[in-house]
């Protein structure tokens, strides 16, 4: 693949994740509409419920480009993202949540997850099970855990 071509790539699947930056200008490349994302969120919901996992993964990355701010609709995008096997996508679209709403702990969760077991990113997963401890206040012994292991298996 030529780099035009990932650059294009790259392009889309900041475009489908509702990533795309805001110009220098102080314009959006995408206008916010949370009430219109709630719309969508919801229909993606019930799209999902009813089995049409196309067209939910359609109406939460509208939702998302719409209002990066909701989390639970980055984070119901992100997990059937992961089901499709997408995990890098997955993962950037995690972490721009993070970035929007950086006090969701399962954000934090799921990124770990996808960083340790599929993206093989331990250190991105020590980091994001740490935050998930941190925002849960520690009442989490299975990721106490995993952080104690991560921490061994990381060590010089």
């Amino acid at each position: 693949m030529t780099g035009r071509e990932r650059m294009a790539v790259f392009g889309v699947l900041l475009w489908l994740a509702g990533c795309a930056a805001t110009p220098e200008t102080g314009g959006s490349a995408v206008p916010r509409d949370p009430d219109r994302a709630s719309v969508l969120a919801r229909r993606g919901d019930l799209d999902w419920q009813a089995g049409r996992e196309d067209a939910a993964i359609d109406a939460w990355q509208q939702a998302v480009a719409l209002n990066p701010q909701d989390a639970v609709a980055v984070n119901n995008l992100a997990l059937a993202l992961a089901e499709r096997h997408r995990y890098a996508e997955a993962a950037r679209l995690l972490d721009d949540g993070i970035r929007h709403s950086p006090g969701v702990p399962d954000l934090h969760y799921n990124l770990a997850v996808l960083c340790e077991l599929y993206l093989l990113q331990l250190d991105c997963a020590l980091v994001h099970y740490r935050a998930y401890l941190d925002l849960t206040g520690d009442d989490a012994p299975d990721v106490a855990g995993w952080v104690a292991d991560l921490e061994r298996r990381l060590a010089p």
